[in-house]
């Protein structure tokens, strides 16, 4: 653990302000869920909450079930980092912080398409461009995604590709919701 020197106190409703520095730091937003772990120590720690991290083994398991069936790399990212990816070096994506170009694609709430956009969006300071992207949506919040990357030198058939990506978001939609 990582001492700030910003100390703060415990209001009559037994509230803790979290310095604007640290929230953007973090990147925690006013209504981001925090997890709260007590340690032996005494201490108490505040973990941004994703509930697609909580679905990491799955979601591993689902990006190496659609690369194997379409030989497409695959990404799964919440809000933050990638937290599972198929077909491309583990070290390179795996609990990687995306990047705000991603994050501002999750912000709109649609599916992206490098096709359509003539764009490319980065996933991490590793790499990786978006090819398709679907958002992972929970009780009407952008909770994440499930991207295909592109491949140097292959043309992606977006039609197929695109079915693949809808149905893996919709997958891990609903299993946060169960």
């Amino acid at each position: 653990m990582k001492a700030t020197g910003i100390v703060r106190r415990i209001d009559d409703l037994g509230r803790v302000v979290i310095p604007k520095e640290i929230r953007r730091t973090m990147r925690i937003r006013e209504g981001d869920p925090l997890e709260i772990y007590t340690e032996n120590d005494g201490s108490v720690v505040f973990r941004k909450y994703s509930p697609v991290g909580e679905l990491s083994r799955v979601s591993a398991e689902y990006a190496e079930a659609m690369n194997r069936s379409s030989g497409i790399p695959i990404a799964i990212c919440d809000r933050d980092s990638v937290i599972a990816v198929a077909g491309l070096p583990r070290r390179d994506y795996l609990e990687k912080p995306i990047l705000s170009g991603l994050s501002g694609v999750l912000s709109t709430h649609r599916p992206y398409s490098a096709a359509e956009k003539n764009g490319n969006v980065t996933v991490t300071e590793n790499g990786g461009e978006v090819s398709y992207l679907s958002p992972i949506v929970s009780e009407g919040s952008v909770i994440g995604a499930v991207m295909s990357l592109k491949q140097s030198g292959k043309v992606s058939d977006t039609g197929s590709e695109k079915k693949l990506v809808d149905t893996g978001a919709y997958f891990m939609s609903s299993q946060t919701e169960i």
